[in-house]
């Protein structure tokens, strides 16, 4: 894993404990896009991603979040992550991150699917390799 993106993953998951401004300012560009649904305009510029953030917030502790890169370039990442939640529905995360070269994110896409809390629902594709 390259060390940059552990580094902004420490920062993302810290200004979500907090909510704390500073903290998700630290993340963006000035000028940054946040997507959070397809065919879902962005939150645009810092302060309207403080302003969605703030809206948005989980509390620490309502949560668990655990993620693996898929793909990492200098100015890209794609992470696959999963959002567990202890009294509420848990998701699956796809994200995509744009970097600037002072390692803050101008672009950050932010997809999700919900898992209900019981388990149910679809599990995905199971894929088996056929050997020839």
């Amino acid at each position: 894993m390259s060390e940059p993106i552990n580094d902004w993953m420490d920062a993302y998951l810290r200004a979500w404990d907090s909510n704390e401004p500073d903290d998700i300012r630290a993340l963006f560009t000035e000028d940054a896009e946040y997507y959070t649904l397809p065919g879902r305009p962005p939150k645009s510029g810092i302060d309207g991603i403080l302003e969605w953030w703030d809206d948005a917030r989980d509390e620490p502790g309502d949560y668990t979040f655990r993620w693996e890169p898929i793909a990492v370039t200098p100015s890209r990442a794609v992470i696959q992550g999963y959002t567990d939640y202890r009294e509420r529905e848990g998701y699956h995360n796809l994200w995509v991150i744009d970097f600037e070269p002072d390692g803050r994110a101008s672009r950050f896409t932010e997809w999700w699917v919900e898992v209900p809390a019981d388990g149910s629902g679809p599990k995905g594709a199971t894929i088996t390799a056929s050997e020839d």
